[in-house]
């Protein structure tokens, strides 16, 4: 061994010891005839200390030679420090140096290897392999590896099977682009990555193998943002023989013990919500509660006085901003023009202040009496000091508008505090859901989601209405997880792709091995699927999966440290009997 100790592990009571550690460089303190060092490793930094008199000469010239990051091994005595460090469990002592070896010299890095640093995003991930040298981003790999390891605790103790299922699989339309692969020994043919295991952990029911679990890789090869790359990990899960409240309260309690045993925190009750009433009251299908703000409707006080915005308008709604009635003119200004940016659409903002003396003030004052602008304050529990802002339009865009604009109220006024959860279950999802585009239903979620047999019916007159036995835990406003009660019969799942759209024959091509599976006693199934990545990112307080990831991409999909994607030899091509044609960009 290079060493008897890691740099993290030394203290007052090894004093007096014989040692040996090796790491890397971290800073020098040169004082002429005293050098410190501060050496690093994964565990930690310890002191190294030269001395005039007490090293010899040779041994202060290598220890003045040495340079950021350059790899040494040192052996000497663990000595009491005269001046502690009490922002470092290592700052009561430091070693008297009495061998040096330099293991590997360095260059100068490209940029400082400390929590602080002065390298920008790309040139970091350049250089992923120094930024992982930093504790900062270190610390968030350790929290994943925790969280994997918690998760294997959890899921093993409830009798789940961890199974790996194949990486080269058949493209399927599942709602994303697919990540191809071209096969050399069939010409002409290709696998697809995967986007998730969906097939073949309900084959794994079929199989009868009744609780199963895999930390997997999946592909999507789609547009990217802060919390998406084109690959990444899910906690895939799949149960037989439950309900719906089954898997619920199954994976609370995965929820919970991770909350619990990772983070220290005691999760509330996990609370439940319907689509329906997450799309009426928020705006959206994941609803941030950490604070309220819910939406109220005000056509019925609000229509019929002149104000021809909103006598013409589908749907009004507002919220009450607590305390925020003190905004000056120039926040309202600035609130209205977010508002009417293309990113969010608004045609503009109507705003009611809630006076201490029982007044109101507004942007409508002209078509408004006090008693009005009341019934509105009464409807929506706007109290004095409080500020009432409302929109109006069609009612699918309003509500998408209110709920960016609630957001944006709930960041201002320090609402979406990162270390309060608010965890929810939204249940109940439409089944299908209109593509304009393609001028025909999709699924919400994917093909083998089960309706609620109340409503299948339905599905001949009125295909949207059609609930499905679907549901997501959400997260401060994330969605975390989702999953559904399968389909587990043929006659159901050819109904379910007739109304998607596929012929027999299409049906049968994509998805016939799972179709002839359900003739073979497949039990009643259903499952869910954990973003490990955006839970890693939600235990972090990070906005962004990227650094929960050890290798990320960036936001055009590359990786700038190897320089991938990239062109291959036309050896290669011709081995796959492919051939390449750019189109031309318009």
């Amino acid at each position: 061994m290079l060493r008897t100790h890691t740099c993290g592990e030394l203290r007052i009571q090894d004093v007096h010891q014989k040692v040996s550690l090796s790491g890397w460089v971290q800073r020098v303190r040169n004082k002429g005839g005293l050098i410190w060092v501060d050496l690093r490793d994964r565990y930690g930094v310890t002191q190294l200390i030269f001395e005039e008199g007490s090293s010899d000469k040779s041994l202060l010239e290598k220890a003045a030679s040495l340079g950021r990051e350059f790899v040494v091994l040192a052996k000497g005595t663990v000595l009491e420090r005269t001046s502690k460090n009490d922002k470092m469990p290592t700052g009561d002592i430091e070693i008297k140096v009495e061998l040096l070896e330099i293991l590997n010299p360095s260059k100068v890095p490209p940029f400082i290897i400390e929590d602080e640093t002065d390298g920008g995003d790309e040139l970091r991930m350049k250089y992923r392999y120094l930024d992982l040298r930093r504790n900062v981003v270190r610390e968030k790999l350790q929290l994943r590896h925790r969280m994997m390891q918690e998760t294997r605790k959890y899921m093993d103790a409830q009798d789940f099977i961890e199974v790996e299922t194949p990486v080269l699989i058949k493209s399927t339309p599942e709602g994303a682009r697919d990540f191809v692969v071209p096969s050399r020994v069939n010409p002409g043919e290709f696998y697809a990555l995967p986007q998730s295991p969906q097939t073949f952990k309900q084959l794994l029911m079929v199989s009868g193998f009744d609780r199963y679990f895999q930390i997997v890789k999946c592909f999507r090869d789609e547009d990217l943002r802060a919390d998406r790359q084109p690959e990444f990990t899910q906690i895939d899960c799949e149960m037989s023989f439950v309900s719906q409240e089954d898997i619920l309260n199954t994976f609370e309690g995965l929820t919970k013990h991770l909350f619990a045993n990772v983070k220290g925190v005691e999760l509330e009750e996990v609370k439940r919500m319907t689509y329906a009433e997450a799309m009426s009251g928020y705006g959206n299908d994941k609803p941030d509660l950490r604070f309220d703000m819910k939406f109220a409707e005000l056509n019925d006080v609000a229509q019929g006085k002149g104000f021809s915005i909103f006598d013409q308008a589908e749907l009004i709604i507002g919220i009450c901003a607590k305390g925020a009635g003190e905004y000056t003119r120039k926040q309202l200004d600035e609130l209205t023009n977010w508002v009417k940016r293309p990113q969010i659409g608004a045609k503009g903002l109507v705003y009611v202040k809630c006076n201490e003396d029982g007044t109101f003030k507004s942007t409508v004052d002209k078509f408004y009496s006090n008693e009005d602008l009341k019934s509105w304050a009464e409807k929506m529990g706007a109290e004095a000091g409080d500020l009432i802002l409302v929109l109006s339009g069609d009612a699918k865009s309003t509500r998408k508008q209110m709920s960016e604009l609630r957001l944006k109220m709930g960041e201002e006024l320090g609402l979406r505090d990162r270390n309060v959860f608010k965890p929810l279950w939204v249940v109940d999802f439409p089944l299908l859901e209109w593509d304009e585009e393609t001028n025909r239903f999709h699924a919400m979620h994917h093909p083998f989601t089960s309706p609620k047999k109340e409503d299948i019916p339905l599905l001949e007159t009125d295909p949207g209405a059609v609930r499905a036995n679907a549901y997501d835990l959400v997260i401060n406003g994330v969605e975390i997880g989702g999953g559904s009660i399968r389909i587990h019969d043929r006659s159901t799942q050819q109904l379910m792709f007739k109304h998607l759209g596929f012929s027999d024959a299409e049906a049968q091509k994509q998805f016939g091995f799972l179709m002839e599976a359900f003739e073979f006693g497949a039990p009643p199934h259903g499952g869910i699927a954990f973003g490990f990545d955006r839970l890693c990112a939600i235990f972090g307080g990070s906005d962004s999966i990227r650094d929960y990831i050890a290798f990320p991409k960036n936001n055009s999909g590359r990786d700038v440290m190897i320089d991938t994607p990239s062109t291959i030899s036309d050896e290669q091509l011709t081995e796959l009997s492919i051939k390449v044609a750019l189109a031309e960009k318009k």
